[in-house]
């Protein structure tokens, strides 16, 4: 069984790529576990990111790790919010500045959606898309970083809708589905997101380069 830090401290992220592996010879760590601060993300692409933090998992764990960086792209606004999409939307200094982790993420989250409603006020063009690029890397100095890309197409809702999944899920409309993403079950997500594509290609590639 191969350890696999994963780089991010978001639990959700962590069930989905848990469910996501199975199946894989890979025991999926969070670098919480082992005490491993957040990385810096000061990147502007997705893939330049998650290389910094699996980098970065791997000299705190001295493991291989996996990180992910995935956002949501939206055509009207130039690919906004993009890379800062966990934190489109600045929260005011003293709002849950006392909260649990889970409960600042969340009125981060509800922040970011609301900022994003106001920015697309009165714009019909509403295509965007989830992306995810996911790098796994064998220790820190990897010269041979393994790097995944999904993209899952959509079109920004006017209002949010449903109770399930996280960040952006409940204003991100599926055509083919016609439901949003907080509508659809785990197990439905999980085989049809930005993130599950990354991570098919991904497995692919560890059984072909790290687990052959």
């Amino acid at each position: 069984m191969l350890p696999l830090v994963l780089a991010s401290n978001n639990p959700g992220k962590l069930a989905e790529l848990k469910a996501l592996f199975r199946g894989l010879p890979v025991e999926l760590l969070a670098q919480g576990e082992r005490g491993i601060a957040e990385a810096e993300e000061p990147h502007i692409t997705f893939v330049e990111n998650a290389l910094a933090k699996a980098r970065h998992a791997a000299a705190g764990s001295g493991l291989a790790a996996i990180a992910d960086d995935s956002g949501l792209c939206v055509e009207a606004l130039g690919g906004a919010p993009g890379v800062d999409s966990a934190h489109f939307a600045p929260l005011e200094a003293q709002e849950g500045s006392g909260d649990a982790r889970e409960t600042r993420r969340a009125r981060q989250d509800a922040a970011n959606n609301r900022r994003l409603l106001k920015r697309l006020a009165g714009c019909d063009q509403r295509r965007a898309s989830f992306v995810t690029a996911l790098v796994a890397v064998r220790h820190a100095a990897d010269p041979q970083p393994l790097i995944a890309f999904g993209r899952w197409g959509g079109e920004i809702l006017h209002a949010p809708r449903g109770s399930g999944g996280f960040g952006y899920d409940p204003l991100v409309f599926i055509p083919a589905l016609g439901r949003s993403v907080a509508e659809l079950h785990a197990d439905e997500k999980n085989t049809l997101s930005h993130r599950a594509l990354a991570t098919r290609e991904m497995l692919a590639l560890m059984r072909a380069h790290w687990l052959a």
